[in-house]
Parts: C-alpha cells; structure tokens; sequence
C-alpha cells in the first residue's frame, strides 16, 4: 500500500496570496512561500494524496512528463518533511 502525504494539521495555517501561498508554522513562528507545482501539490495535500496522485496532478496541470513530475514532486515532499509539514499514512 502506498503512502499516503497530509498537511500537518496543529500549528499550521495558510492561505492563497495572488498566485502563491504563504504559510505559517505557528509550531516556530516560520513562513513559507510556494507558488508554481509547489502551491499545485500543497493544495492537493490539503485532503491527503499519494505520490502516485501528486504526480498525476502535477503532470496534468503543467503537462510535463512523468520523469519531472515525479522528480519534482519528491524535492519538494523531502522539503516539507523536513520542516515537519506533514503526516504520514500507511
């Protein structure tokens, strides 16, 4: 079974800003920027995806490959799991 990714939900607030979205780790009082796939995949995160579904979303949406979609997508999931975004699902 695959993994399922989630928005961290305690201490964690953002909101769509023109064609970006910033976030607040209230966790450590951090911001963040994402715009482009990145602001694609967080909102896809909002309700919990797999890397299969954030690979199609994002494939979809810029119509590019697999290869770089895929590529992408995992850069910017280690991101987030590095600064303790997320919630992971068996």
């Amino acid at each position: 079974m695959e993994r399922t990714y989630q928005l961290r939900k305690a201490e964690l607030t953002w909101r769509q800003v023109g064609d970006a979205i910033v976030i607040l780790d209230l966790s450590d009082s951090s911001y963040l920027s994402v715009s482009g796939a990145g602001r694609v995949i967080w909102e896809r995160l909002d309700g919990g995806a797999t890397l299969a579904e954030l690979v199609a979303t994002v494939m979809e949406v810029f119509d590019v490959s697999e290869a770089l979609a895929a590529a992408d997508t995992s850069l910017f999931l280690e991101s987030l799991e590095e600064r303790k975004l997320l919630e992971l699902s068996a």
